[in-house]
């Protein structure tokens, strides 16, 4: 399958009730192990990669160029997203490089001013065809608008979405970030009232910390792209820490990345399966 536009896999979902898993790329045996978990299960993906990693790799065009031609490869439709980022900069240069979609992440500013730097930014993807997810939702910590107790206001969503014509609307509804238990206690009503009022997709970040049946009911409520990233390196990491200890002389990363990348695919192969719920 060719490198597919984000909104040829959301918006069908969308219509019918059904999640995508988008999942985060750390690095190479991220993408590799994310593609072929959905080829073994036979559902679309969305690739991410976040400001964070961009950061850690130096610069966007290696780790982007590396996962679009694992995209333009897979057997399954793939898209390929930046995720949560807070340079325009950084958007533009991933719009040139030809990803599918881009989250704009201006959610620590104050709501007006968080509107006017939207639009601006769904503008100028817009006209290049790239579809643009947007965060909306009172800031508090670390995790930003996914705090704990924070929530998204569905008038705000609606008013948010109608003034910056975004494609879809990341909410803040009990999930938090870089959680390593899955344990968080979502706001089905809300999400309910939010799907509602925003009209468009709506996304649930921070879903490493959410449960199975939690993530199945959330679509059912209304949410459709589900992101995913401490789960999958979670168990990444259990595999590399159980073989190196297994083989403390073990000097070759193939020993360890391979495991650890098979892991990943079963996690997101399962995960894929969760989100369309008795939908095949």
């Amino acid at each position: 399958m060719p490198l597919t536009p984000t909104d040829d896999i959301v918006a069908p979902a969308s219509r019918s009730g059904v999640g995508v898993g988008a999942f985060n790329v750390v690095q190479l045996e991220h993408a590799e192990a994310i593609v072929g978990g959905a080829e073994a299960v036979g559902l679309p993906v969305i690739l991410q990669i976040s400001e964070n990693t961009v950061r850690h790799h130096g610069a966007l065009a290696p780790i982007g160029l590396a996962s679009l031609a694992i995209a333009r490869a897979a057997r399954v439709p793939v898209a390929v997203h930046l995720d949560h980022a807070e340079s325009v900069d950084l958007v533009h240069e991933a719009v040139e490089l030809g990803f599918t979609s881009v989250m704009f992440d201006a959610s620590k500013l104050p709501f007006e001013q968080n509107l006017a730097a939207t639009r601006e930014v769904t503008d100028h993807c817009r006209a290049r065809g790239v579809w643009v997810e947007a965060e909306l939702g009172e800031v508090g910590g670390k995790d930003g608008a996914h705090t704990p107790g924070v929530r998204t206001d569905p008038q705000e969503a609606r008013d948010f979405v109608a003034a910056t014509g975004v494609d879809a609307l990341a909410v803040a509804v009990g999930s938090s970030h870089a959680m390593v238990t899955r344990d968080a206690v979502l706001d089905f009503a809300l999400i309910t009232r939010l799907d509602e009022a925003a009209g468009v997709p709506l996304v649930l970040h921070g879903s490493s910390g959410v449960a199975d049946a939690a993530l199945a009911r959330a679509v059912d409520a209304g949410i459709t792209k589900v992101n995913v990233s401490t789960h999958l390196n979670k168990e990444f990491t259990r595999v590399v820490r159980t073989c190196l200890e297994a083989h403390p002389d073990v000097v070759d990363p193939r020993a360890y990345l391979g495991p650890a990348r098979d892991v990943v695919a079963e996690a997101v192969a399962h995960l894929l399966k969760v989100l369309r719920g008795g939908h095949g």
